[in-house]
């Protein structure tokens, strides 16, 4: 789906049409799902993050600027609640991976698995808004364009704070890797 399509899919629910809200769900619902979740390192806690997004979403249609992205408004509401959730919990645990990649040995999968934990677990330990743009950049795949929309900062500031918080990955790591 484009931009148009998002547009129309927002109209449609605008009037009430719960399939329009639907599609709108089934699109973005793992892109949701998974920002939370690099942000809680919980699964429970990114459904409920999911649920709460979507919830917000729904009864805030007629706050969406048409003029911007959807998917900007939409992460940065994740962003937002996952944010709240942590000064809520007052969690900060090491994000996981669970995938492995098949093709390695026992020696490699070792060797993975403890470098993604220290690296997560360095993550952790940066703010919250160095955080959202390493998770945007590196995990989400978002250009600087599109995480300035998202992060509603200028593109200048996207890669100042995503540059210290790699300074502040490569110190905490403290050359392990």
């Amino acid at each position: 789906m484009s931009r148009t399509d998002d547009t129309e899919l927002i109209e449609r629910c605008r009037s009430g049409d719960r399939q329009a809200f639907e599609a709108l769900l089934v699109k973005y619902e793992k892109p949701v799902f998974n920002a939370a979740y690099r942000m809680l390192n919980s699964r429970d806690d990114a459904s409920d993050i999911t649920q709460t997004v979507f919830l917000k979403v729904f009864e805030s249609f007629d706050q969406f600027d048409p003029t911007r992205r959807f998917f900007s408004w939409i992460y940065r509401i994740t962003l937002n609640e996952s944010i709240n959730w942590l000064s809520k919990m007052n969690r900060l645990e090491p994000l996981a991976f669970e995938a492995a990649d098949e093709g390695k040995g026992p020696e490699q999968e070792v060797d993975s698995a403890r470098v993604s934990r220290d690296v997560q677990a360095a993550l952790m330990t940066i703010k919250t808004d160095y955080r959202s743009v390493v998770i945007l950049k590196h995990f989400l795949g978002c250009s600087y364009m599109e995480i300035s929309q998202i992060l509603d900062i200028p593109e200048l500031k996207v890669k100042s704070r995503l540059y210290t918080a790699r300074q502040q990955l490569k110190d905490a790591l403290g050359g392990k890797h």
